[in-house]
């Protein structure tokens, strides 16, 4: 048994043809839509709000702490001991100025008066601008602990300097007599005058050795 296919009718065919181009239709528009749908997307610009960035906070200085320094206590510096000296005159007398001889024919005249009265000064060593240095103190007799008077001798000239000193009398220990003499040498003096004359004469230096207690 076979069965004919029967053609469609023009009714049929318009409307199949309808709907084939309403589904194309539909397909074109929904491919417009999405054209323009995604543009719209993409062209949206993005906004970011960036928030103001604080500051770093500075770290706070704390105060340091004060450290009071301990007073530095001082150690007394011990002092060394000076001679003492003693300021003295000579005792011994001015050589006396040479008399010429009278003549044997005739006699001698007179001396005057005024020459006979004129003052003789004893050479000095005592004048604060002579600026005398005293006699070191040797350091074996200060830890020895030797003390003593030392007197010298000091032959003055009219220039004020001394060209012989001597040990008239010794304080016991010859360290401080040859420190005191060793020292006396280079003294300057005010020379012995007879009235505005300087002249050569003789003094005594006293020197005291004392360690103090």
């Amino acid at each position: 048994m076979s069965y004919a296919l029967s053609r469609p009718s023009s009714t049929q065919r318009s409307g199949l043809l309808s709907i084939v181009i309403g589904a194309h239709l539909a397909v074109f528009l929904l491919i417009l839509a999405a054209k323009t749908v995604v543009p719209q997307i993409m062209e949206m610009p993005m906004v970011v709000d960036l928030l103001p960035a604080e500051p770093p906070k500075k770290p706070e200085a704390k105060p340091l702490p004060v450290v009071k320094p301990e007073p530095v206590r001082q150690k007394p510096t011990p002092k060394t001991p000076a001679p003492q000296i003693e300021a003295t005159t000579s005792n011994v007398p001015a050589p006396a100025a040479p008399v010429a001889a009278p003549p044997e024919t005739k006699p001698a005249p007179p001396a005057p008066a005024a020459a006979a009265a004129e003052p003789v000064s004893q050479a000095r060593f005592d004048a604060d601008y002579l600026r005398n240095p005293s006699p070191a103190y040797p350091p074996l007799s200060r830890r020895m602990g030797e003390e003593g008077k030392v007197i010298l001798r000091v032959s003055v000239n009219p220039q004020g300097m001394a060209d012989s000193v001597e040990i008239r009398t010794s304080s016991g220990s010859a360290r401080l007599d040859e420190s005191a003499q060793r020292t006396v040498r280079s003294w300057h003096f005010i020379p012995a005058k007879r009235g505005d004359v300087a002249m050569q004469s003789w003094v005594l230096v006293p020197i005291i050795f004392k360690l103090e207690q």
